[in-house]
C-alpha cells in the first residue's frame, strides 16, 4: 500500500510518516522498483501503535527507546515495563493537572451562569 493510502487509513499525514521512518520509529519501508514506499500490514500496525502512544502523550524519544527495546527482544521486558510505567505516571500527572484546570473552568462557568440568571430575573421583575 502506498503512503497516501496509509495516510488516509491511519489519519497520520504522509509528512509525519516520512519523519517517523527517518528517525527510526518505523522500520525502513520497502519500496517498489520505481521507488514508491510499499507498506505491509506489519508496518501499518507499527504506525498505528506509534500513533496510539503519541496520542497518549508519549514523547518521540521514549517511543524510539521503547521500539529499540522491542527489537532487542527477550531480556528487555523489565526496561520496557519501566518505560511504560514512567509514561503512565507522566500521563496521570497531566490528567491531574487537566482535571484541576477543568474544575477551575467549571467554577468560572457556574459563576457566570449565576450572574446571567440574576440579570435575567432582574429584567422581568417589576420594581
Amino acid at each position: 500500500m502506498n503512503i497516501k493510502k496509509v495516510s488516509e487509513l491511519t489519519g497520520v499525514s504522509a509528512d509525519t510518516i516520512r519523519y517517523y521512518e527517518r528517525i527510526g520509529l518505523l522500520p525502513r519501508i520497502t519500496r517498489t522498483k520505481s521507488g514508491v514506499r510499499d507498506f505491509t500490514d506489519r508496518e501499518i500496525g507499527i504506525l498505528e501503535f506509534v500513533r496510539c502512544f503519541r496520542k497518549a502523550g508519549m514523547g518521540v524519544e521514549a517511543l524510539i527507546e521503547y521500539i529499540a527495546l522491542l527489537e532487542e527482544g527477550e531480556g528487555t521486558e523489565r526496561a520496557r515495563l519501566r518505560l511504560l510505567t514512567e509514561q503512565r505516571d507522566e500521563m496521570d500527572a497531566r490528567m491531574y493537572e487537566l482535571n484541576q484546570a477543568r474544575e477551575r473552568l467549571n467554577y468560572k462557568i457556574e459563576n457566570y451562569q449565576n450572574m446571567i440568571k440574576k440579570r435575567e430575573q432582574e429584567l422581568f421583575t417589576e420594581k
